[in-house]
């Protein structure tokens, strides 16, 4: 019985169910980047429209798409679900964070790669850690446009678009 209520209150937190939606997008990304670093791009260098890029940058823009349609599939519909935003509306900003966030990742990415020497897999997970919690709030607050004021008051007071 106690184990159920946790369960109970686990769920309500919007927090947890952030945790749990970044964390099933962070699996998908870090185990895409993980694949096409290794198995698909085993090249270090390809050009692309006449472009130079390194494996580990074309490995995250890949596996960064892929993890945000994830992330915002299950943040739309268990985290954020009060949102009055139309869904479009929704993907739009929540793209718009996620561009914004692919270039923060990508530049801590070259950090950890070439001034740390970090093996790249694990320079991924870091880089992603690293940019968690201002992802929630940015995507609490812009994407699905929830004011403070009505979380605060529960969701009973109607959200700002």
């Amino acid at each position: 019985m106690a184990n159920n209520s946790f369960r109970q209150k686990l769920f309500k937190n919007q927090v947890a169910r952030f945790v749990f939606s970044a964390g099933a997008g962070f699996l998908v990304d870090v185990f895409a980047f993980y694949m096409f670093y290794h198995n698909f791009l085993e090249q270090p260098t390809y050009n692309v429209l006449s472009y130079t890029f390194d494996n580990y940058t074309i490995s995250l823009a890949i596996s960064f798409f892929l993890g945000v349609v994830v992330n915002f599939l299950i943040t739309r519909y268990m985290v954020f679900n009060e949102s009055v935003s139309s869904p479009a509306k929704q993907f739009i900003r929540f793209v718009t964070v996620a561009i914004i966030g692919f270039f923060a990742n990508l530049s801590l990415l070259d950090i950890f790669i070439r001034s740390l020497n970090m093996y790249p897999p694990m320079a991924r997970v870091a880089a992603a850690l690293s940019l968690f919690f201002a992802s929630f709030f940015v995507h609490k607050f812009f994407s699905f446009s929830l004011s403070l004021r009505h979380h605060a008051a529960g969701a009973s007071s109607k959200p700002s678009n």
